[in-house]
Parts: C-alpha cells; sequence; structure tokens
C-alpha cells in the first residue's frame, strides 16, 4: 500500500482512512461504499489494529446484497504513513489502538463489533455504514455516483 500513498495525499483527492480493530467487516464495509459511491473523486483505504485472518463471508455476503464486491478484500495493517497521509480518519471501535496525528480529521463510528452475527443481524450495521459513508462524501464535498 506505501507505493499507492506516496504523493496521493498532495493530489488535492480526499483521502479517507477506515480503521477497526481486525479489518475484517466494519471498515472493509465503509471502504467498499465509499469506493463505490465516490468513484475516483476521492480515494480510500482501510486498515485494522490487529488484523484479522479473512474478511468477515458475512459481511460479503451483506455487501454484494447491496451489489458491492468485497471479497477480493483483505485484512491489513494500518502504518504511520498511510494515517499521515489520509485527509480524513475514520476509526470503528480501536479505542486507544488507533494513531492520532495533529492536523488530522479524526471521527470515531460507534458501532457494533459484527463478528459472528447473522445476515439479519449484520443489515442494519451495513445500512448505517452506508449513511455515514455518504453524510462524510457529502462533508467532503465529493459527489456520491449513486
Amino acid at each position: 500500500a506505501l507505493a499507492k500513498v506516496d504523493g496521493m495525499h498532495l493530489t488535492g483527492t480526499p483521502t479517507v482512512l477506515f480503521l477497526c480493530v481486525h479489518n475484517a467487516g466494519r471498515s472493509q464495509m465503509a471502504l467498499g461504499f465509499f469506493q463505490h459511491h465516490a468513484g475516483d473523486r476521492a480515494i480510500g483505504w482501510s486498515g485494522g489494529s490487529e488484523p484479522g485472518e479473512q474478511i468477515n463471508p458475512v459481511a460479503v455476503q451483506v455487501m454484494a446484497e447491496r451489489g458491492i464486491d468485497i471479497a477480493g478484500e483483505f485484512p491489513k495493517p494500518w502504518t504511520d504513513e498511510i494515517v499521515r497521509a489520509a485527509d480524513a480518519v475514520i476509526t470503528m471501535g480501536c479505542g486507544d489502538a488507533c494513531p492520532i496525528f495533529p492536523g488530522k480529521r479524526y471521527e470515531e463510528w460507534t458501532l457494533p463489533d459484527p463478528a459472528g452475527w447473522t445476515p439479519d443481524g449484520m443489515r442494519p450495521v451495513r445500512d448505517e455504514i452506508e449513511r455515514r459513508v455518504l453524510n462524510l462524501l457529502a462533508e467532503l464535498g465529493v459527489p456520491s455516483r449513486a
């Protein structure tokens, strides 16, 4: 991901990093919605403080229901370079493990960790993540493709 980071934040394109603990559910769904709605008008990354082994298969399923394929994604750690390159850092439950650098926009999205949940349980979390992503894009001045 570092190759992608070099110079990206200098283009004027809004860059957002979504962080959660395992980078297997919430942050992956947020990134999926962000990329879907923003297209090439914004740059999105995701990471975890303790990356899991694989993406939550129920997250993959409920995103596919919305026509968004996150099956090819995988949990990855964040690095200080990625955090520094982001204009906004959205955290979801990683608490003190998430990095804080001066001059960055930070938002904590308080959402339950859907690990082990059924599709019926996860759909409301998915829908809330999409709502927040759309609000974030509006705040960043990025029009949604949808």
